[in-house]
């Protein structure tokens, strides 16, 4: 029987993907930074739950689109130039966004737009990356690399939003200067994409003429029916989208939540972040050294029942501390979830299809933020409270059948 434990660290131990993983770190933080100022921007100006579901959907729609073509395209093209364009525009959106708030401009259809740019590039290249990762560790330790790159994004969450509310609010910096830190950031990023191997798998060996190669469109056909013809891998892609389309949308209303409910400013929704991400980074160094084994299944329900039950526990918090002590078994629980997600995907794929069965484990990063807007309407026609416990509910509900529909 294959081995429960595996070293916590054990991929970093592979100089490329280290390069690649500290490129996550530094652009996950200036995305990280983003999101809190672009939610606190849209209530700010407008001062309504649908508009932080519209910049949320903005978003999703361009995913939505460019994540099956990413699959496509991390299967038959160089992984390594598909990670610097998507990181270079990363950092202009960032720029653009700075410039606009130091020079007066900013308006509204602004945050939309940097929201599709997000949307578009994360689509592009998110597949590559985790596809990338496969190659560079083996599978072996492709579940301690995909839990590692979890972290990565776990980690910069505990940081990030409340550096960028504590920047945002100083007056020498301001949400100019704090969206040009993100843009220092996103920078470092793409300078540490620049030693990966052009040459790590999938199509990078330029093996397959242009001519030969399929239309896109086809080839994601292909990936879809590939994906649902294997019973433990369709499984694990719809329970994934049930439940990141409604649970993963707490994360878009937390201005509205503690503003409103709270009455505090951005400081603190920075703050609730970080401490909801502390628990995230806490669930990644514990499954870092078993994702790899043969319990992933199990840890995979008993996570999912966890999140949907601390969202709905968040909602009737009374105060927000007690609500950001709950927001650590939120991070705990959906960054377990989304990890394992991800790991038992890859590991009922074969390498042929894995940027494309990628894409699919990802297409509901799109769902949850096209659902944004119409949970964003249904907030402000209840509240936000009973938003986030509806959240929960289905959350669990998607779990229970999942558990009950297993041979």
């Amino acid at each position: 029987m294959k081995s429960e434990r595996t070293a916590t660290f054990a991929a970093l131990s592979v100089p490329a993907f280290r390069a690649l993983w500290l490129s996550g770190v530094f652009s996950f933080m200036s995305i990280q930074m983003q999101f809190l100022l672009r939610g606190w921007l849209a209530w700010e100006l407008t001062e309504s739950e649908s508009a932080l579901g519209i910049v949320m959907f903005t978003f999703g729609v361009t995913l939505l689109v460019s994540t099956p073509l990413g699959g496509v395209a991390a299967d038959r093209l160089p992984k390594r130039p598909l990670l610097l364009v998507g990181q270079l525009i990363l950092l202009l959106t960032a720029v653009g966004m700075g410039t606009a708030l130091a020079t007066g401009v900013v308006a509204f259809w602004m945050l939309g737009l940097s929201s599709s740019l997000q949307g578009l590039m994360f689509g592009l290249i998110g597949p590559a990356r985790i596809s990338m990762t496969s190659d560079l560790v083996g599978r072996d330790r492709m579940g301690n690399a995909i839990t590692l790159s979890s972290l990565s994004l776990s980690g910069s969450r505990v940081f990030a939003p409340s550096i960028a509310g504590l920047l945002a609010g100083w007056a020498l910096v301001g949400l100019a200067g704090t969206y040009f830190v993100s843009s220092a950031l996103a920078t470092l990023s793409l300078l540490l994409l620049f030693p990966l191997p052009r040459s790590a798998g999938g199509g990078d060996d330029g093996a397959l003429a242009p001519t030969a190669r399929p239309n896109p469109l086809v080839e994601i056909r292909q990936g879809v029916r590939y994906a649902m013809a294997r019973r433990k891998l369709r499984r694990t892609i719809l329970v994934s989208l049930i439940v990141m389309m409604f649970g993963f949308n707490y994360v878009a209303f937390m201005p509205a939540f503690v503003e409103g409910e709270f009455d505090l400013g951005v400081l603190h929704v920075g703050l609730i972040s970080s401490v909801g991400a502390l628990g995230a980074v806490a669930a990644a160094v514990l499954l870092a050294s078993r994702a790899d084994g043969p319990h992933a299944g199990v840890l995979l329900v008993a996570f999912g029942f966890g999140f949907g039950a601390t969202v709905v526990v968040l909602a009737v918090m009374p105060s927000f501390w007690l609500a950001a002590v709950v927001s650590l078994g939120v991070g705990a629980a959906s960054t377990g979830f989304m990890s394992l997600t991800q790991t038992l995907a890859m590991r009922a794929s074969d390498d042929e299809h894995q940027g494309r069965v990628q894409s699919l484990v990802q297409l509901p990063f799109a769902g949850f933020a096209m659902v944004a807007w119409p949970l964003g309407g249904l907030a402000e026609a209840i509240n936000v409270r009973t938003a986030l416990a509806i959240m929960g509910i289905l959350v669990i509900v998607a779990m229970a059948v999942f558990v009950v529909t297993d041979e």
